[in-house]
């Protein structure tokens, strides 16, 4: 790896080209990857795509008039002092944030190499060049820094709250139900007929864990998210699997209380709390009536309980 001082003139424009080449490929990687979900945005990053390839030509006709036609592959990895950056094709999906911030730091960046580059050339018209660059790309970063604070249009804002509901609202709340509800009918039915709150947390964190990994596999493995838009699958699959889990233990850990009679009246309040806010994710993020949202959730949580109660007392 080269220090940026050790850089004559020639390698300067050869690094200066290698960069402009990178930026725009990055920015059309931004705009094709926000596309779908943030247009507006992505119009932005293709016109911050096209002002990179003016600046590449720009510096492929000066180096052709002052060292030929043979540039130097020289990349940023190349000379210290560089940020080092993870290719975009590894991060999908984009989050419309991180490629802002991520467009910052590019174009600070850019311009600081512009000014170092400009201070240390005597070639007049590579000199001058560089300097209006410099210019250019203080202009980029503070469009770049105007696309950070640009607030969504109500269409793209409504598209993100579709995204967070199809990505992480409904495999969560598909989770959250399972556990909440799957898990009562093993856990009140081992505390009835053993009457120990150990064997029944037992039972219950069984009954949870193993809930939590079926169900994470099996919203994982549903859908790939390509054609419906719901997301990374291993990333629902987590979303879901971890909720699942959650539901199950919220109930399970009160039989952590040595007293039995205790820990199920304390399990029985859990049990009626994780059915509400069931319930209100349902009439908030499904657009699903109260009275609907409470009869499916409580009448389903209740029949499952009376079932747990039934069989352990047996």
């Amino acid at each position: 790896m080269r220090s940026f001082e050790s850089l004559n003139e020639r390698e300067i424009l050869a690094l200066a080209i290698s960069l402009e080449e990178e930026d725009a490929r990055i920015y059309d990687d931004f705009a094709e990857g926000l596309q779908e979900s943030y247009p507006e945005q992505a119009k932005k990053f293709a016109a911050m795509r096209r002002d990179e390839d003016s600046h590449r030509h720009r510096l492929l006709n000066l180096y052709r008039e002052r060292f030929g036609e043979h540039i130097p592959l020289i990349r940023r990895g190349d000379v210290r002092g560089f940020v080092s950056r993870r290719p975009v094709w590894l991060v999908r999906p984009l989050g419309l944030r991180a490629v802002q911030k991520e467009a910052e730091v590019m174009e600070f960046e850019t311009m600081r190499f512009y000014e170092v580059a400009a201070r240390r050339t005597t070639d007049v018209g590579i000199r001058q060049l560089l300097g209006d660059l410099t210019e250019e790309e203080r202009h980029h970063a503070h469009t770049a820094e105007q696309i950070a604070q640009t607030k969504l249009s109500e269409e793209e804002s409504a598209r993100q709250k579709r995204l967070f509901v199809l990505q992480v609202i409904q495999p969560g709340l598909a989770g959250l139900m399972d556990g909440s509800v799957s898990t009562l009918a093993p856990l009140f039915a081992a505390a009835f007929a053993t009457h120990n709150s150990w064997d029944a947390f037992r039972v219950g964190l069984a009954a949870s864990l193993g809930a939590g990994i079926s169900m994470g596999f099996a919203e994982a493995l549903s859908d790939d998210g390509s054609l419906t838009g719901r997301g990374h699958p291993w990333a629902r699959g987590a979303v879901c699997g971890l909720m699942t889990a959650v539901g199950g233990l919220g109930h399970s850990l009160p039989y952590l209380i040595p007293d039995v009679h205790v820990a199920t009246w304390i399990a029985v309040a859990v049990v009626m709390v994780e059915l509400g806010v069931i319930s209100w994710v349902r009439h908030r993020f499904m657009d699903t009536p109260w009275s609907s949202a409470v009869v499916q959730v409580v009448l389903g949580g209740i029949l499952v309980f009376l079932v747990g109660i039934l069989i352990g007392s047996s």
